[in-house]
């Protein structure tokens, strides 16, 4: 079983491509908003993570989509999941029979919306979690969130679906907090949640999710930078009983 993590900062070729886009789009007497063409550049970033990490050229068309909208690729036995955020692309592949993946990352910043999101989607126990040293932990919030987007795009639901999916967090402030998962479903998970940061203060938080089997990604680079990478956290959900760990410091 192959099971890896690619990622990709600032790669130079996102900023080639980019140009590229945009003077297709001026010979064609219109424009795309900013956001319009980093979308686009990333997804063609995100195509060229695939190709190398299956071994094979994968253009725009080659990838389909499941009813629920989930991209896949016909007649391979393998899944992926692609996530991008600023200046970070990530693909989470795995490539072994049924097996399914999920991925999210999201540049940690400042959300004037992040309260109210968490008071919509969030359990109990994790709204208490997000209050640290009384106040509102934007970390912690991105941890959460990242990891329910990830249990999300593996099963092709959206976000409108994220008040559904199981707590992360059990415990308390005085007790100590752990991570935790009941699955609801029949198969194994590994959760595994990465902080990504450089020397200038800028931080990413990444998780991805394994359906099927009980092991970590290879953590693979395909930009010329990098960031630092540390686990936070890995958290098993068998079927029955949950496994628990504690959150990685």
């Amino acid at each position: 079983m192959i099971y890896s993590l690619g990622l990709s900062y600032k790669n130079s070729s996102i900023l080639s491509n980019k140009k590229t886009e945009r003077k297709k789009t001026k010979e064609k007497n219109f424009s795309l908003p900013d956001k319009q063409t980093r979308s686009l550049v990333q997804s063609a970033e995100a195509r060229r993570i695939l190709s190398l990490l299956a071994g094979r050229s994968i253009k725009e068309n080659d990838i389909t989509a499941e009813a629920q909208g989930r991209p896949f690729l016909s007649g391979c036995e393998l899944d992926f999941n692609i996530s991008h955020s600023s200046d970070l692309t990530a693909v989470s592949f795995v490539k072994s029979g049924n097996l399914r993946t999920g991925c999210d990352i999201e540049l940690i910043r400042k959300r004037s919306g992040a309260t109210g999101i968490a008071e919509t989607f969030f359990s109990e126990t994790e709204k208490k979690y997000l209050s640290h040293n009384d106040r509102f932990d934007e970390t912690r919030f991105y941890e959460i969130w990242t990891l329910k987007e990830c249990y999300l795009k593996l099963h092709g639901l959206s976000v409108f679906d994220m008040a559904a999916v199981p707590s992360f967090i059990t415990g308390d402030s005085s007790s100590g907090w752990s991570f935790t998962f009941d699955s609801p479903g029949s198969l194994p998970l590994l959760f595994s949640v990465y902080e990504l940061s450089d020397n200038t203060g800028i931080l990413y938080m990444a998780a991805t999710v394994i359906e099927g089997a009980l092991q970590l990604p290879e953590i693979k680079w395909f930009s010329s930078l990098s960031l630092a990478c540390k686990i936070r956290a890995e958290i098993k959900a068998a079927p029955n009983p949950a496994q628990t760990v504690s959150p990685k410091r």
